[in-house]
């Protein structure tokens, strides 16, 4: 099979363009799209990316002109079937589709346990249901493209552990949790990971698997 081109990228749902310039490093142009005005004003210039406030349902893309079409963490938000009639519409015919997601970080040894338990068993009834989505790595979601392979990977980062407790703090479900008046549950967590971290400034690996659906 002849391999996509590398002439337009299309970022969905791309929020400050995280994804979109990384994008923008191996295709031509690039543009990002997001229904989020806010988001988009936040997003950092790149010469060959344009970003533009349109909902995923709707693209604002003109037909058969886009030759990937990304969505980074956010399909479980679309309505899936008016968003795959556009991305039908905007693509190329060899024209890839990609739903990228990550799962739940991996700590190392001495601290996961404690931190896969405050996920799933102290927080777990305050994530959306969406979140169900995302932790299978999209793979009950419906994908009606034929599948292509993709390789094995990884986010790999190094913390310390005011670093790791400021990206907990922004998670959905810890903070629909402290406004319902549960906020012992991170302060817990707070206590007991400060006692297995090994010093507060002390560097510890954290990865987050990448899952996706990729297809034609």
């Amino acid at each position: 099979m002849n391999s996509a081109g590398t002439e337009r990228a299309l970022d969905v749902g791309c929020g400050t363009g995280q994804l979109t310039r990384l994008l923008a490093t191996q295709f031509t142009q690039v543009i990002g799209v997001d229904p989020s005005q806010e988001q988009i004003a936040h997003a950092v210039d790149c010469e060959n990316v344009r970003y533009q406030c349109s909902p995923a349902e709707e693209l604002g893309v003109e037909d058969e002109t886009v030759d990937l079409i990304t969505a980074a963490q956010a399909a479980h938000w679309f309505n899936l079937p008016q968003f795959y009639d556009k991305a039908r519409r905007v693509k190329k015919d060899r024209g890839v589709i990609a739903l990228i997601s990550y799962g739940v970080a991996q700590l190392d040894p001495g601290c996961n346990a404690r931190f896969q338990s405050f996920y799933a068993d102290e927080i777990g009834i305050y994530w959306p249901p969406e979140r169900q989505l995302v932790d299978s790595g999209y793979a009950t979601i419906d994908f009606p493209f034929e599948e292509l392979p993709y390789p094995k990977l990884e986010i790999r980062l190094e913390w310390n552990l005011p670093e790791l407790l400021g990206y907990i703090s922004t998670w959905s479900a810890v903070q629909n949790a402290c406004n319902q008046g549960q906020d012992g549950l991170l302060q817990g967590f707070s206590d007991d990971m400060q006692r297995l971290w090994g010093g507060a400034d002390a560097k510890r690996p954290i990865v987050w698997p990448i899952h996706m659906r990729v297809g034609r």
